[in-house]
């Protein structure tokens, strides 16, 4: 069985133009960090020219899909029934997008086999992760 999931997605970048133009994304769960989500822009897509990758909690994307979520630099709320907003805040400034709710549910099943909410810890090593940790302070 993979320990990844790794999902494509349509981001809408929400921008000062009418038209939202429509970016590539990648929706990311690794098993071996159970916790995390990540979501990737590829480098076309991003100002600086180079793949961008937020990582959060998957905890916050399952509650952002029925209420706003998040204080920090990742904020997710419900647009409506059929989008999510995903805003990323960064010292450079707000990128605010809006992915399809329906493929965000699908992920979050997904990562949901793989991993069933409330059970994460039973998938971290501890005992590798405080030796590397100890290892690297030496």
């Amino acid at each position: 069985m993979s320990t990844v999931i790794e999902q494509p997605v349509e981001a809408r970048l929400v921008a000062a133009a009418p038209r939202m133009p429509s970016i590539p994304a990648t929706l990311h769960y690794d098993r071996t960090d159970p916790f995390a989500v990540r979501m990737t822009f590829p480098a076309p897509a991003t100002l600086e020219g180079v793949e961008v990758c937020w990582t959060f909690s998957r905890e916050l994307l399952t509650a952002g899909l029925e209420g706003p979520e998040g204080h920090g630099d990742v904020r997710v709320r419900p647009y409506g029934y059929e989008r999510t907003v995903l805003e990323f805040h960064a010292p450079e400034g707000t990128a605010v997008v809006h992915v399809r709710s329906e493929e965000v549910r699908a992920f979050l099943d997904a990562t949901g086999e793989l991993v069933p909410a409330g059970l994460e810890h039973l998938h971290l090593d501890l005992d590798h992760d405080l030796a590397a940790l100890m290892r690297d302070a030496c």
